[in-house]
């Protein structure tokens, strides 16, 4: 598709579904579409393909030891941690921390950052459409810290209710 000056490309909806081989797939005689993100996330061959490439050749704790294995690992860590801090524009490789997942991640910052700042009568804003993952991470911290998780209603369009 030809580029035009001042417009974005079109999101090709085609090429980017043909990195995910699952949705290769067909369900009920229609292709594949899947929205559960929340709980897991489908993966694009280059990752199926580095996990597999890991797995075969250089699977070992990463700085944990110092066979040549262990140093391969945790060179394939940290050079990926740089692509992040570039690709996020991070100023150095200490900000970027891997987890599993978004839950995982919520409950981090809630528990490394959140932790520590809250008090009795602070308020932590969720919307009421949050999926239950980041709701309770942060119910739990306001149990430990007494402050209060409050909902912001969701106004007819599906956007926060900044009035309100």
């Amino acid at each position: 598709m030809p580029a035009v000056p001042g417009r974005r490309p079109a999101y090709d909806v085609a090429r980017l579904r043909a990195d995910f081989p699952v949705l290769s797939r067909r369900v009920n005689g229609r292709p594949l579409v899947y929205l559960d993100n929340a709980a897991s996330s489908q993966q694009p061959t280059a990752v199926i393909e580095a996990v597999a490439n890991y797995a075969r050749a250089h699977h070992a704790n990463v700085h944990r030891g110092v066979h040549t294995l262990s140093q391969e690992a945790t060179a394939l860590y940290e050079g990926a941690r740089e692509r992040v801090r570039r690709f996020i524009g991070a100023a150095k490789t200490e900000e970027i921390v891997f987890v599993r997942g978004t839950t995982e991640a919520i409950n981090l910052v809630a528990q490394s950052h959140g932790r520590s700042r809250l008090q009795p009568g602070d308020e932590i804003l969720v919307s009421w459409l949050e999926h239950h993952s980041n709701i309770v991470p942060w119910q739990i911290l306001a149990s430990q810290t007494g402050a209060v998780v409050v909902a912001v209603p969701i106004d007819g369009n599906g956007a926060v209710d900044a009035d309100a």
